[in-house]
């Protein structure tokens, strides 16, 4: 079942210009998940990843990364994904310091600015988030910027964050929140890339 979710994303990842925006449930075991289990030895935050046209600006999608006891990926509709990281849900599991730039590469493009908004947070928060996350199953066609501002909204120090559809608006709103560091990312890599998703090596 999830081989056969990978091939149908590594398909259409050649035929959208951005990979995203989907609800298919995937689960992973709880074996699999403990296999790749990773825990950042940086402090712990919340990271909100925001991609948008550089074409006619609209907002196109959003992921929240989430460093606490496990550093993972909470991309809901989301349709990127490595081979070698289990998911349950819209939560990727494993995510190492090279599956994260795996992520960022893939949607920073000629097309596509991806800005980068990171929150150091209490251990305590980032476990909340953490379990929100983990239980929220999987989220349908374009609510991703819902799901993750649901989430956000019920965490202790995310009182700026509002409840919203759109990326774009998520990403301002986020930008409120005390002590959120922001860079951008953007590349000349064209909106193919098929190669990236289906010819992957280890992370």
């Amino acid at each position: 079942m999830i081989l056969d979710r990978r091939s149908l994303l590594a398909g259409l990842a050649a035929s959208t210009a951005l990979a995203g925006c989907m609800a298919v449930e995937v689960g992973a075991s709880d074996d699999e998940i403990a296999a790749v289990a990773y825990r950042s030895p940086g402090p712990t935050k919340i990271t909100l990843y925001t991609m948008v046209s550089t074409q006619n600006d609209e907002g196109l999608h959003s992921g929240l990364l989430i460093s606490a006891s496990q550093q993972v990926l909470f991309d809901p509709a989301g349709s990127w994904y490595h081979q070698s990281l289990p998911e349950r849900g819209d939560v990727i599991f494993g995510m190492i310091p090279q599956a994260v730039e795996f992520y960022e590469d893939f949607h920073a493009r000629e097309t596509v600015k991806v800005t980068i908004q990171s929150v150091e947070v209490s251990p305590e928060v980032a476990e909340m988030a953490l379990g929100l996350a983990r239980a929220n199953g999987p989220v349908g066609n374009a609510f991703c910027s819902n799901s993750i501002s649901k989430l956000l909204v019920k965490l202790p120090g995310f009182e700026a964050v509002e409840v919203t559809m759109f990326p774009k608006n998520l990403r301002e709103s986020f930008s409120q929140v005390p002590g959120v560091q922001t860079r951008y990312r953007q590349d000349l890599d064209s909106d193919d890339h098929k190669t990236l998703l289906g010819n992957q090596g280890d992370v």
